[in-house]
């Protein structure tokens, strides 16, 4: 990566990155553990969660595109998107922790509200923070495949950090367990969340913050002032580029991928069982064995799903050197689909231990998507800026940042759906046993969630290859757009410093 860099110094290049690392660590704890906090937690209503998530997400239709305008259009002292890396961290950290902080003596109307308040900033200041952070690339440098390969060790780092409060939970699963003798499943729920959010917000975001100070904006092209008012709209114009709105429908489509890590835990939690006969054991030696195994299940699934992730991303810079975005993600969306397929087959017959390597390589997509899909949306902005004379770069991000937090919600969505479909009351369940022991749940329940992990995302995966199948921007297309571009940028006395 190093021989290709033009404009991009070393430093740079590794700080950016590790800015994504603290980043991912912030989103990975929402991510993965919101619903099983709200619903086994914080032991909201399933119908409450569901509706909070659909009606945020609403609000991310205006708030993410808003974003990306505001970027777009205004430039300040510190630069055009590098502010909002410097003045989102700190109130981002806050509302992590808060979001995760179960307040004493709430009762269930004032949790929701509290929850609803929480959730929603939380949404909206990371928004502030996240689309113009994933815009800077474009800005960073004007080479394609410079920019590709930024993004991808980026998104790379950003994976590793997603990785961070995995870890956590895992540790703390075994730990809190031992040392909180004489506490119930859900105060030890409680405080493992509490402690997992707050160091996530803390370091997080600092390694966040620190990109920077050592990230450079080369590529800023201004807006042209509206000529008259029948010249189209910012928003026309994103809306009428064909192949960013088919990256968009392929990151909706893909949002089944993201099961695999945000309902890991429920299954860990409903599913198996991995520890000593529960025979004889006393209520304290119970509620250790439940906590170890949810971790152990948990971690397993988070650790696997990273290994095809990150190894997908790894691989990324080689893959694009030989073969272009389309036929990664197809290629890697049929594997995954083939895999989910099987998992569900053996890893219910087989049993826990079997979905191994049916989960790493169901992963891969995660990773290519994850990755390829930035890249194919500076592609688009190459495209749009190359038919109207417009780069609209922060509110392209934006589509991608809506994508993503559509995606998680709609995999939340489905998990929700799941317990209202097979009507389980977290609350009921804990007044009554004390705890949610998989060995006492039904088979329908136990299968309902396996397959938010195994048939679910092979089936969006499937899904969203169709979109894929008409994205263009290849081949001598793509060399064509980026030869006239740099000739009109060079004309139009477009000075990029290295």
């Amino acid at each position: 990566m190093e021989n290709n860099t033009k404009f991009v110094g070393k430093k740079e290049f590794w700080m950016y990155a590790v800015g994504g690392m603290g980043q991912g660590m912030i989103y990975a704890i929402m991510s993965s553990y919101i619903s099983e906090f709200y619903l086994n937690v914080a032991v909201l209503p399933p119908l409450f969660v569901l509706l909070l998530m659909l009606l945020a997400r609403v609000w991310d239709a205006v708030n993410d595109p808003m974003m990306g305008m505001i970027a777009d259009r205004y430039t300040t002292k510190w630069g055009k998107y590098k502010p909002y890396v410097l003045f989102t961290p700190i109130p981002v950290a806050i509302l992590t922790f808060l979001m995760f902080y179960v307040p004493e003596g709430f009762s269930q109307t004032q949790m929701m509200i509290y929850a609803a308040v929480t959730y929603t900033l939380w949404g909206m200041i990371y928004t502030v923070s996240d689309v113009p952070f994933w815009s800077l690339p474009n800005a960073m440098t004007p080479d394609a495949k410079e920019r590709a390969n930024v993004i991808s060790f980026s998104r790379t780092l950003n994976g590793v950090g997603s990785a961070v409060p995995m870890a956590i939970y895992f540790v703390l699963s075994w730990v809190l367990g031992k040392i909180m003798t004489g506490k119930t499943d859900l105060e030890i729920d409680k405080a493992k969340y509490m402690i997992i959010a707050l160091i996530c917000a803390v370091i997080g975001s600092a390694i966040f913050l620190s990109s920077y100070f050592f990230v450079k904006e080369r590529v800023i092209i201004p807006n042209k002032p509206r000529k008259d008012k029948s010249e189209p709209s910012v928003l026309s114009r994103i809306f009428s580029c064909k192949p960013l709105m088919l990256v968009v429908v392929m990151g909706v489509l893909a949002s089944g991928r993201y099961l695999v890590q945000a309902a890991a835990a429920h299954v860990a939690r409903y599913t198996f069982y991995i520890g000593p006969d529960q025979a004889g054991l006393t209520p304290e030696q119970l509620v250790e064995a439940l906590q170890s195994s949810r971790g152990t299940v948990s971690t397993v699934f988070m650790v696997c799903a990273a290994i095809g992730m990150f190894g997908a991303m790894l691989f990324m810079p080689l893959l694009y050197k030989k073969f272009n975005y389309k036929k990664i993600v197809i290629t890697s969306c049929l594997a995954g689909a083939v895999a989910s397929v099987i998992m569900t087959l053996v890893g219910w017959f087989a049993g826990f231990w079997a979905c191994i390597p049916f989960i790493i390589i169901m992963s891969i997509p995660l990773g290519v998507l994850n990755t390829t899909s930035y890249a194919m949306i500076g592609d688009c902005l190459d495209y749009m800026e190359w038919k109207t004379g417009y780069r609209e770069t922060a509110l392209g991000s934006a589509c991608q940042s809506f994508v993503n937090k559509l995606g998680n919600a709609v995999a939340t969505c489905a998990i929700v759906l799941v317990y209202l479909g097979f009507k389980i009351d977290p609350g009921s369940i804990m007044m009554a046993e004390g705890s949610i022991n998989p060995l006492t749940v039904s088979e329908n329940i136990r299968f309902g969630m396996f397959s938010l992990v195994s048939l679910m995302p092979g089936i969006s995966l499937i899904l969203c290859i169709i979109p894929v199948l008409f994205y263009d921007l290849t081949g001598e297309k793509k060399d064509k757009i980026m030869r006239e571009l740099a000739e009109r940028r060079a004309s139009a006395g477009m000075n990029i410093e290295e």
